[in-house]
């Protein structure tokens, strides 16, 4: 059985006073699986920005590889990184986009990220010099995986990555996705509204309803 990587225990969420997320207890092992489901508004995606170190809980505490995450979140924000289902580009080239992280942290970059772009299906012969403006909604999805894929984080949490996009986008992002914990033994939280492909893929369903996790 893996190491369990997060473990939250008391963590509630409030904005403006209002409850958003309140979970006695959750813990996600290391190269993990975890679907989660849930009507709008019920804290999916209170819970994805707590994990990726966004933002602090109200109350509680969330443990990281056994360490406090609060006094470490700025680092940790490098072992997880978050896609949400409207994809946010650069205003340059493909390969400039997928690149710029790792460039930022001072790593090779064409190379990763040419295989980044491989594995989302957007060969980089063809891809690589394009420009932002000229990407289909679905193509600018899978650029932004790939230039998370690229830093081979730890921990890929992807809220509701496939919603509204055409078929073969879906099923290149989903694939990638599940590529990513064969390559590198990435932990996956997923957000999905394709129910099926969720209990499909996922070691484990969390349903999620007015903040609670539901038995």
């Amino acid at each position: 059985m893996n190491a369990t990587l997060y473990s939250l225990r008391g963590v509630r969420q409030s904005y403006n006073g209002r409850p958003a997320l309140d979970l006695d207890e959750l813990d996600i092992p290391e190269r993990a699986i975890l679907g989660l489901a849930g009507h709008n508004g019920s804290g999916k995606s209170t819970l994805m920005r707590i994990l990726a170190f966004l933002e602090d809980p109200t109350e509680g505490t969330v443990s990281y590889a056994g360490r406090p995450a609060g006094t470490h979140a700025a680092a940790l924000r490098r072992e997880a990184t978050l896609l949400t289902q409207e994809p946010y580009l650069l205003k340059r080239s493909v390969l400039g986009n997928v690149a710029y992280g790792l460039k930022l942290r001072g790593e090779d970059s064409r190379e990763r990220a040419e295989e980044a772009l491989d594995m989302v299906g957007l060969a980089p012969a063809k891809f690589a010099r394009r420009s932002w403006r000229e990407l289909s909604g679905g193509e600018a999805q899978r650029v932004a995986l790939a230039a998370r894929l690229a830093l081979r984080p730890r921990v890929l949490l992807l809220d509701e990555p496939t919603n509204n996009l055409d078929q073969e986008s879906a099923g290149r992002i989903k694939d990638a996705a599940l590529a990513a914990r064969t390559a590198w033994g990435a932990t996956l939280v997923v957000v999905s509204h394709d129910l099926p492909w969720l209990h499909a893929v996922a070691d484990r369903m969390v349903v999620l309803s007015n903040g609670r996790i539901q038995p």
